[in-house]
Order: structure tokens, then C-alpha cells, then sequence
């Protein structure tokens, strides 16, 4: 503060925390991606199961 170069180390500290917050984002968001993608499926899988058991069912009870 005494030399006044306080407003650039803060920004130097602010641009050091903003690049490893977009690095951690980056991260999770490559994990989340496929996690998201496969919870998709299943959600998408339930629905086809529940629309075609009971078709099964009544044709295994007709035949």
C-alpha cells in the first residue's frame, strides 16, 4: 500500500483466482457431461420399458 501497488497486485490476484475457477469448471463440467448423458438413458429407458410391458403383458395373456 505504500508504494501503491496494491490495485495491481489485486488484479493480478483477481486474474490468478478467475483462471483457476474457469479450469475447475472446465473440469466438473467434463465429469458431469456423461454422468448426465447416462442418467438421460436411463430416464429415457424407464419410459420405453413402461410403454412397452403392458403391451407384452396383453400379449401374454391373448396368446
Amino acid at each position: 500500500e505504500q508504494t501503491g501497488a496494491l490495485d495491481t497486485m489485486l488484479s493480478k490476484v483477481a486474474d490468478f483466482y478467475e483462471e483457476e475457477v474457469d479450469a475447475a469448471v472446465e473440469s466438473l463440467m467434463a465429469l458431469l457431461e456423461p454422468v448426465m448423458i447416462a442418467f438421460l438413458g436411463v430416464v429415457i429407458g424407464g419410459i420405453v420399458i413402461s410403454m412397452y410391458l403392458p403391451i407384452f403383458d396383453l400379449v401374454n395373456k391373448i396368446g
